[in-house]
């Protein structure tokens, strides 16, 4: 690719880049940045992040390391300041509303772009939270020069609790990256310890939002003794998941892996792939599964999986929270004979390069 006439300098701000679907995107956006020849400064308001390891050597990493989100404003309005980068890109609400307002005390002339991963109203529970995400975005995020959110459901979540025109915000679906050998290995194959064919598996953090205490009760459900569920992920539910794996029957058959940096080789040795979230944006471990050529079910939630999914003609929907449904769409998928070119094509036409290069395109244009 080459050069641009002059390398710009762009700022990417999250809270830290763990292993979740948002931060992966940042670091697919710092990638193609640094291919078309820009700089890359990726600001963080904690410190560190799994996919640090992953960066492009030629990012400059700077670790705010506020003890609270909040207290990144200051740090941020000052590298502002300091640094005048071309652009600066927010992602994920509050720190969106935050990297708004550093803008506008430092007095910015950066391109500032705000972007967020999941249908917000879905993401907050009280009426003082709703309070709080409704007015900061209604009176913040006109201030920012591009809105993105990653699904159309998502973009009129936005649209309705902000009060902005809906065609001021932006739709760019998240990006995969598959590997060009997508392979499993001899470590991967032990965990299993069935041959292929009934192999299920779930990737996320395991925390409420993701809802694998409802895959866990439909995975009981089955009558399939010699099928396998394996759920790559850690997080604050670990303990509580595996207790209920103990209750129901199924500890034997159910492989908690932990999370890995590199998803691609588990899901190349599964045959199956489930999400059973609450809510989602636009879930990225969905469009990953599916570019592995993995058959998939979902549960039918806000807002993603319903337009990757194609309202079902490239997998299974099922109602949130039923495991018995989810039980019956797990069975009926082993059954079925997989298409995995089919269900690639789906996936590079969604979330294929030219997600990312929108972004970018914005940032730098």
């Amino acid at each position: 690719m080459p050069k641009p006439a002059r390398a710009k300098t762009i700022a990417l701000f999250v809270p830290d880049l763990g292993g979740g679907g948002a931060e992966r995107v940042v670091l697919a956006e710092a990638r193609d940045l640094i291919r078309q020849g820009h700089k890359v400064d990726l600001l963080l308001a904690f410190a560190g992040g799994e996919l640090l390891a992953l960066l492009p050597p030629q990012v400059r990493v700077i670790e705010f390391k506020a003890r609270r989100l909040s207290a990144a404003l200051r740090p941020l309005r000052e590298y502002l300041r300091r640094e005048n980068p071309d652009a600066l890109h927010a992602t994920m609400w509050p720190s969106t509303v935050i990297a708004i307002a550093a803008h506008r005390l430092a007095r910015s002339g950066a391109r500032l772009m705000v972007s967020d991963q999941v249908a917000l109203s879905q993401q907050v529970t009280t009426f003082r939270q709703r309070a709080a995400l409704r007015l900061s975005t209604a009176l913040l995020y006109p201030l920012a020069d591009i809105r993105v959110q990653c699904s159309a459901v998502a973009a009129d979540d936005l649209a309705q609790l902000s009060g902005i025109a809906r065609n001021r915000i932006e739709v760019i679906t998240n990006p995969v990256e598959p590997p060009e050998s997508l392979k499993s290995n001899a470590r991967i194959e032990a965990l299993w310890q069935v041959p292929k064919g009934e192999r299920i598996i779930n990737v996320g953090r395991l925390k409420d939002q993701k809802n694998q205490a409802n895959l866990l009760r439909a995975f009981a459900r089955l009558k399939r003794p010699k099928a396998r569920l394996m759920i790559l992920g850690e997080g604050e539910l670990r303990a509580a998941l595996e207790e209920l794996a103990g209750e129901l029957g199924i500890a034997e058959r159910t492989i908690f892996a932990g999370f890995d940096i590199d998803q691609w080789p588990y899901l190349a040795a599964a045959d199956l792939f489930v999400l059973s979230s609450d809510y989602e944006g636009f879930p990225l471990v969905l469009a990953e599964a599916m570019a592995a050529g993995l058959k998939v079910v979902s549960t039918d939630c806000p807002s993603g999986p319903v337009e990757l999914l194609d309202g079902g003609r490239f997998g299974r929907l099922v109602p949130c929270r039923d495991p018995q449904a989810l039980a019956d769409a797990i069975d009926a998928a082993l059954d079925e004979v997989g298409d995995p070119e089919r269900m690639k094509a789906r996936a590079r036409a969604l979330a294929g390069p030219a997600q990312i290069e929108r972004y970018t395109a914005l940032l730098t244009n």
